[in-house]
């Protein structure tokens, strides 16, 4: 069944035309695509989600049926929690087909849905544009850099509805700054008085001049936010998957700068508290390295500043690349990208990575660091025949540290406070189960049955309450869908997934 375009869809497609017309057919051809991808997320966000408008779901061998609040039924197939390939083309709203996720959404009527629909509507045509700009496969020479791994990652967010959201940002401003489609960035440079900055760690000295501090910004912060700063040419660099954070084209630290629109879910501007922890918890992280046999690296934070405003300001980060041996062999893939890998597609090789993934990761958590390692955070370095060696986890803005934890197992507790720092074992257990387990792990195997396969390397992990927790309970994951319609309600908000080890 064709269907027209909505209204963002036109709307990029009425831009392409402006600024890049040769992407107009494989544009439109693309559109059905999207829309079955957003579907999928937004189907599977209803089938799992606490949401407070769905009072019931009837599972039958045929598929899954909706109650919600008001007598409507929403039918569809029995959703795979953790499918990645689209596979709803369309849902039944009291008999009548949606095959657009915003339209479902606005014919739910739900608190806050106009804004989400309006959302989904965007994040379809962006996805599209996405998908689009890519070049044949026949044609795309195999990534030789950790950059033109993470550009290959085109989706975006595996399980988002909202999963390439980018509002604010025109058609021109995608094609130049977002990663799939592979531009060069000229960053700019904001001179502050060093005194006006709060700096942590070295900030080097290409990087100040007479005085002051020069702050890397990415040309859409100068743009929309800091329309009012004199913004000096800085440098050119490669956008990473996170979009806001670059790999210089010279080589050296990878910056991350502070991009004030929402991206998915959240604004990606930079803490001042981020700021102000980042030295510490690089150098406690370093420390931690060492309880774990060379089997994990943590990328270090090289200095971070900010001109007291999450509107300005930036962090250098080590490149992941310094962990591998290229003389050897070696290259470094985020998680994120091993779909475009085809070792691994094989269940071996999937097995061979979750269990030194798992082994890690609930190593770390249990000398009492939760890690959030999500398919971006982590990286992998294989070896030269594409065997995975080791892990590489980078950004550390938003772990979890236990200071119980740490002390149990005589590690310093590093001088921190504020939100990093807890011994609250849910929301320990949920920062890695929610981003390793539901997100990493369960992308890369791309199914319930493959992820079943990959979580049974858990078996073999030392006994413990967090490794009971792991094998016998249904496994945490992010609400996002809920937590886009509670736009009042701070934090993250959490679902439960079925665990295929425990049954349920």
């Amino acid at each position: 069944m064709h269907l027209s375009p909505s209204p963002a869809e036109e709307a990029v497609a009425a831009e392409l035309a402006g600024v890049r017309p040769s992407l107009g057919p494989s544009y439109a051809a693309a559109l059905d695509g999207a829309r079955a991808a957003v579907l999928t997320r937004l189907w599977r966000a209803l089938a799992f989600e606490p949401l407070p408008w769905v009072v019931g779901r009837e599972r039958s061998p045929d598929g899954l049926v909706l109650l919600l609040a008001g007598g409507a039924r929403l039918e569809g197939p029995l959703p795979d929690p953790y499918a990645t390939g689209p596979f709803v083309s369309e849902l039944l709203l009291d008999g009548r087909p949606h095959r657009r996720a915003a339209r479902l959404v606005t014919a739910l009527g739900v608190p806050h849905g106009e804004q989400f629909a309006a959302e989904l509507d965007a994040c379809t045509a962006s996805l599209a544009l996405s998908r689009a700009g890519q070049p044949p496969a026949t044609g795309d020479p195999a990534p030789r850099t950790t950059w033109e791994w993470e550009q290959r990652v085109v989706d975006g967010h595996p399980y988002h509805p909202n999963c390439r959201s980018r509002p604010g940002f025109s058609v021109a401003e995608q094609l130049a700054y977002a990663p799939e489609h592979r531009p060069v960035v000229e960053l700019g440079l904001v001179a502050v008085r060093a005194a006006e900055c709060l700096v942590t760690g070295d900030w080097p000295a290409e990087l100040r001049d007479a005085g002051r501090i020069l702050l890397p910004v990415h040309p859409w912060q100068a743009a929309h936010v800091l329309k009012h700063e004199q913004v000096r040419p800085g440098f050119a660099a490669h956008p990473l998957m996170a979009l806001r954070t670059l790999a210089p084209a010279d080589g050296g630290a990878h910056v991350k700068t502070a991009l004030s629109a929402r991206l998915t879910s959240s604004v990606r501007d930079i803490s001042v508290y981020s700021i102000e922890t980042a030295a510490a918890v690089s150098a406690f992280a370093q420390g931690l390295t060492e309880r774990l046999d060379g089997r994990l690296h943590i990328t270090r934070t090289l200095g971070a500043t900010t001109a007291h405003s999450p509107d300005l300001a930036a962090v250098l980060r080590e490149p992941p690349e310094v962990y591998a041996d290229a003389a050897a062999g070696e290259r470094v893939l985020p998680v994120a990208s091993l779909a475009s890998f085809a070792p691994a597609r094989s269940s071996a090789w999937r097995a061979e990575f979750a269990r030194l993934a798992l082994s890690v990761c609930m190593r770390v958590l249990d000398l009492g660091v939760a890690l959030e390692a999500h398919g971006q955070n982590l990286l992998v370095v294989l070896s030269p025949t594409g065997a995975p060696l080791r892990l590489v986890y980078r950004d550390l803005a938003d772990i979890r540290i236990s200071p119980a934890r740490l002390a149990r197992h005589g590690l310093p507790v590093p001088p921190l406070s504020g939100r990093l720092v807890t011994d609250d074992v849910t929301v320990l257990r949920r920062k890695l189960f929610g981003s390793l387990l539901t997100g990493a792990l369960g992308a890369t195997t791309g199914s319930a049955g493959a992820f079943a396969e990959a979580l049974a390397e858990a078996a073999a992990l030392p006994a413990g309450a967090d490794t009971e927790a792991l094998l016998t309970g249904p496994l945490p994951t992010k609400a996002l869908t809920l937590m886009r319609l509670s736009p009042g309600v701070p934090g993250d908000q959490w679902a439960h997934l079925p665990n295929p080890l425990a049954g349920g």
